[in-house]
């Protein structure tokens, strides 16, 4: 699937479509959508029969936040995780003109779920936010929201059980000021963190800080687009504000390999989800 190091391979990735067991809106927009794999295929699962005690993945998907890339790169990883015994939401977002309308998105859609999963004959025990690149980031910032001031329309006092970002944008700060996808957090937080620190505060979740929810990052060493000094950064950050994070270094990794189970990270994102 992957041609050379981090070179998304267009033509193989036509041929993967994410096919969901089942798809449940959020919203009007035709992007405001979960797409579910169910375990193993959706075998004796669903309407209340073996849904007690399935954990649920919910995978954010990256891209940069732009409209170029949407849900249906991760569709590998997806059912990979679902024939692991996992329940697994996909979300998709509004990525066409950026904040708020990607915050307001994964805000409303995570806050949904426990209603979407029991409709669906399941009530997990527990939740994990995993997102790669851009997704990481979300996963991230949406397991913070508990941290956001008391007047944002973003907070809650729910969090997930843990969190593991893949090769993610864990700072949103450093995405822009590393100008990581040819400026992408400029362009969709519509400026730069100098002249809109109030906003990225709000949105970056190395802001947070501490998250008090566990953390996993795992990371290719030899990711180019965005570097592992992302993710030890990050890790350096969190355990200065006295929270333990987990960091994973893969040596002669690349970036889209994470999201790959045919690929040597494989493991290693089973056990982060184990952990």
């Amino acid at each position: 699937m992957w041609r050379g190091t981090d070179v998304l391979d267009e033509d193989a990735l036509s041929e993967l479509r994410l096919t969901p067991d089942k798809s449940r809106a959020y919203g009007g927009h035709a992007d405001q959508v979960v797409d579910f794999l169910l375990p193993g295929g959706g075998a004796g699962s669903g309407g209340g029969q073996g849904g007690e005690g399935k954990a649920l993945v919910v995978l954010l998907h990256g891209g940069f936040w732009r409209p170029a890339y949407d849900r249906q790169h991760t569709a590998l990883l997806a059912r990979a995780l679902a024939d692991e015994g996992y329940l697994v939401a996909v979300p998709e977002y509004r990525r066409t003109t950026g904040w708020p309308e990607i915050f307001d998105d994964v805000a409303v859609c995570v806050e949904s779920l426990p209603m979407m999963t029991a409709a669906l004959g399941f009530r997990p025990n527990r939740t994990v936010l995993v997102g790669h690149s851009a997704g990481g980031h979300l996963a991230l910032w949406a397991a913070a929201r508990h941290r956001l001031p008391a007047g944002s329309p973003w907070r809650t006092e729910s969090r997930p059980d843990a969190v593991v970002s893949l090769a993610g944008c864990a700072s949103l700060r450093l995405a822009d000021e590393w100008r990581l996808g040819g400026g992408a957090a400029h362009d969709m937080m519509g400026g730069s963190v100098d002249a809109l620190a109030s906003r990225y505060a709000d949105c970056d979740p190395a802001a947070q800080l501490p998250l008090g929810v566990p953390v996993t990052l795992v990371h290719g060493v030899d990711d180019v687009v965005v570097p592992v000094t992302m993710s030890r950064e990050y890790a350096r950050m969190a355990r200065e504000a006295g929270e333990e994070v987990r960091l994973v270094e893969l040596p002669d990794m690349e970036h889209y390999g994470l999201i790959d189970p045919s690929s040597s990270a494989w493991p290693h994102v089973r056990s982060a989800l184990e952990a």
